[in-house]
């Protein structure tokens, strides 16, 4: 009732969001997806060989090929490799974009899902907003089981506040126009954080591995780069001794692995709260634009 008085402040029509509230149905299969279990945590060899495959390298430089001229308006280099990274992590560059009605994911988990109901009756709230203003069919639309949409998987929350209409259509489609995927992931990282110009992540040895308790590796920047050095870690960088930074822990096949990761690192964690994930991305990028530059494509 909150909600439909919510939107009926907006000018939603009682009887039009009553009739389209009760079409959607309650899936099992989502609130299986939301609960399951923590699998054990894959190690960070494991994942990266998931996403840092042969098929997705060149799928990427097919996508550069495709859509060049619009990631080289992205003003930073490094940023436009991000943005390629994210859409080759997130959907394999559109192919998988999820099998679910959004509204169905969203009344599902808004209204049995106690332990983030609030949340999801938010996002419900907001896509039907969004579904307005872009003029999408609130009943058909497909997304991820926690209701992400389009090649960008976004939320509609972050729908509605960062993309951009890439294509000057009047529009912001993430289904369908890869001008407004693009210039939309561009934007909420720029809006999350992102410099221009400054460094992702950067490899780095431990001299002393015998006790890592001298580092915090929370997700967070709570290092800088004088007081990684100070703590035993080398790894290059022109960038300032204050400069930010973070100490990246992965799990290799022979032991860990570390990286120093930069403000740029943490920015790409705004899409995705997870190290792992910002590394992949960050990788897969690199690995599509070495691919091109080898291949001369």
């Amino acid at each position: 009732e909150a909600l439909q008085r919510e939107l009926a402040r907006r000018s939603f029509e009682k009887i039009k969001l009553e009739t389209l509230l009760k079409s959607a149905e309650t899936k099992q299969p989502i609130l299986d997806a939301i609960s399951k279990p923590a699998e054990r945590v894959t190690p960070w060899h494991e994942y990266r060989d998931r996403f840092l495959t042969e098929k997705r390298i060149n799928q990427g430089a097919d996508f550069w090929l495709a859509h060049g001229e619009k990631l080289k308006q992205i003003p930073d280099p490094q940023l436009a490799d991000v943005v390629v990274g994210i859409l080759g992590v997130e959907t394999s560059f559109g192919r998988i974009t999820g099998r679910y009605k959004v509204l169905d994911a969203l009344v599902t988990l808004g209204f049995d899902y106690p332990p983030r109901g609030e949340f999801f009756l938010g996002e419900l709230k907001e896509f039907l907003l969004l579904s307005r203003e872009e003029q999408v069919d609130p009943a058909t639309v497909l997304g991820s089981y926690a209701g992400a949409m389009g090649a960008a998987q976004f939320i509609s929350s972050s729908y509605r506040k960062w993309a951009v209409d890439g294509d000057g259509d009047g529009h912001r489609d993430l289904w369908h126009s890869w001008d407004d995927v693009i210039g939309s992931v561009a934007n909420y990282l720029g809006e999350n954080g992102w410099v221009n110009g400054q460094p992702v992540a950067v490899p780095a040895t431990i001299a002393d591995q015998g006790d890592m308790t001298r580092f915090d590796t929370k997700l967070a920047l709570n290092e800088t780069v004088k007081s990684l050095r100070d703590k035993g870690v080398s790894f290059e960088t022109e960038l300032p001794p204050d400069t930010p930074a973070m100490l990246i822990v992965g799990q290799g096949k022979d032991g860990p692995l570390y990286r120093v990761g930069f403000n740029n690192f943490y920015a790409i964690t705004r899409y995705n709260r997870s190290p792992m994930y910002a590394m992949a991305v960050h990788d897969l990028g690199e690995a599509i634009q070495n691919y091109m530059r080898d291949t001369e494509r």
